[in-house]
């Protein structure tokens, strides 16, 4: 059966560290769901780019999917403040299906209780919320959760996304592909 991820999108998203993984999965063939929150198809994000969202997460929140992917970027706060996010990150972690995160997205993890004695990456710009957080590492990866710490790792954290899925015949396959 093909492998399904739900990649939330925001206004204030971080575009790298969401178009990167949603591309690497995608050439692996896992169907990618990119699910706006704001139920708006065009999303705009941090450097003003814009992209057309799959769905509304409203529309998708209780279809079945392998794995969420939460992306960072400064309009994390207001997904924050949603609470839809940390409460998807609760469900999947429950039914031991991976969560990903990057850069600030890792604080919806925290806000989900997920955190707690787990390995973890993020930007380092939510040290202070996250003190545990293991900056100098580019992605980790404990048990279901996956971090990364920011936009320059989102290749390597696409990667991880698609051996975590797919295995490292096909990681081997879309990095020649991409020449990574």
């Amino acid at each position: 059966m093909k492998k399904r991820v739900l990649c939330l999108l925001f206004p204030g998203f971080e575009e790298i560290e969401t178009v990167a993984p949603v591309d690497l999965l995608r050439r692996a063939g896992v169907e990618v769901v990119v699910a706006s929150l704001t139920g708006e198809m065009l999303v705009t994000g941090r450097c003003q780019i814009t992209v057309q969202a799959d769905a509304a997460l409203a529309d998708v929140a209780d279809q079945d999917f392998d794995l969420l992917l939460i992306p960072g970027g400064p309009g994390i706060k207001a997904v924050r403040a949603d609470g839809r996010a940390a409460k998807l990150a609760q469900v999947y972690a429950q039914m031991g299906k991976p969560v990903a995160a990057i850069c600030a997205a890792p604080t919806v993890l925290l806000d989900a209780g997920l955190l707690a004695g787990k390995r973890f990456t993020s930007h380092a710009g939510v040290l202070a919320e996250l003190p545990a957080s293991q900056v100098q590492e580019r992605v980790v990866e404990d048990g279901s959760l996956i971090t990364s710490r920011g936009a320059a790792t989102s290749v390597e954290f696409g990667l991880a996304l698609v051996r975590r899925l797919c295995g490292d015949a096909a990681v081997a396959e879309v990095a020649k592909g991409i020449m990574a």
